[in-house]
């Protein structure tokens, strides 16, 4: 019986098996595992409505930090002065003093981009950047002390269960049934009226309203991590840590937090622009901000003088309707990246 052929047909049929990739080459690390904060962020990148939204957001950021850079830069301050003494005001109206300068009625003012305030005189580009910081700091805030406060509800009501599950959820049920509305209405007056002095009133305004916004806000972000937690408490990695008599907090903490890092950032992506909304709809009202530069406040200043002076309200409005649009999107952008079964 004849020995098998060995020539270089037979060696090269016999070498036709799987190839093996080397994983230090391309071709290895293209198929490298990813987590899901990766996918998530892959996803963003190539989602073009969610880059230019988030371009809008960082701008509006920048505005709010570098406020005082940006007002220098333009010469422009939050300073007052009165209109009749300084501007020369027009009184195209019984009792209103337009500026004799810039719009309504006189050519663009390059020293003022965005007018002056009628009456007043202040300077309508220095409120809205100030007034842009405002926001930002006061939705931010709050988002994250009702972040932190849902957070850690959820992740004690669903863990814990039981009694302690019924009264923390029946604290939530309770506070969702309050009208906010008629909550702020009735609260924040109060606690500016008893804490708020000369000195401390803008202060005791701002705090006023992140308590405010942050107290009736945790609810929402409390339910989705008690119901995300209900789940993950019943994995096996949870009872390996029981089984290990690791302390209650570390379980928490460190096992359960991080896999609930999705519906956490789905919940401040979709809080931040509600609570930017909610501050300008409080200052138009009269019980946000109201000593300091606030887009809601210019709103409700602007509305009597729009049938003469439409730029005035307009220049806050679209403040407002662009940033918590920009959220909105990206919020939506963001819930769609970090949800393994939604594909757009």
């Amino acid at each position: 019986m004849s020995a098998p052929a060995t020539g270089p047909e037979t060696l090269g049929s016999l070498s036709d098996g799987p190839e093996v990739t080397d994983p230090n080459s391309k071709q290895g690390k293209e198929i490298a595992g990813k987590s899901p904060m990766q996918i998530a962020f892959g996803r963003l990148r190539k989602d073009k409505i969610a880059i230019a939204c988030a371009i809008v957001v960082f701008f509006f950021i920048l505005v709010a930090i570098f406020a005082d850079l940006i007002a220098k830069a333009f010469g422009v301050d939050l300073e007052t002065v009165t209109a009749c003494e300084v501007l020369e005001c027009n009184f195209a109206e019984p009792g209103v003093g337009y500026p004799k300068t810039g719009p309504p009625f006189y050519p663009f003012d390059p020293e003022h981009p965005f007018g002056l305030a009628p009456r007043t005189g202040a300077d309508n580009l220095a409120h809205w950047i100030y007034g842009c910081r405002t926001s930002l700091l006061i939705a931010g805030a709050a988002t994250l002390f009702a972040s932190v406060v849902g957070i850690v509800v959820g992740l004690v009501a669903g863990f814990a269960g039981g009694v302690v599950d019924k009264v923390l959820s029946f604290i939530t049920d309770f506070f969702l049934t309050i009208p906010f509305l008629l909550a702020a209405l009735t609260i924040a007056p109060i606690i500016i009226d008893r804490f708020g002095t000369s000195d401390s009133y803008e202060t005791v305004q701002i705090a006023s309203l992140i308590g405010i916004l942050s107290m009736f806000g945790w609810m929402t972000v409390a339910r989705l991590i008690r119901g995300e937690v209900l789940s993950l408490r019943e994995r096996e990695f949870i009872h390996a840590a029981r089984v290990l008599g690791m302390p209650t907090r570390r379980i928490l903490f460190r096992e359960l937090l991080p896999n609930l890092t999705a519906p956490i950032v789905i919940s401040i992506s979709l809080m931040l622009p509600a609570f930017v909304a909610a501050e300008a709809g409080l200052a138009f009202l009269g019980i946000g901000v109201t000593g300091s530069a606030s887009w809601g406040q210019t709103i409700a200043n602007a509305v009597p003088y729009w049938s003469n002076y439409p730029l005035y309200l307009w220049e806050p409005l679209i403040g407002v309707v662009a940033l918590v649009l920009a959220l909105n999107l990206l919020g939506d952008a963001v819930r769609d990246a970090f949800d393994p079964k939604t594909r757009r």
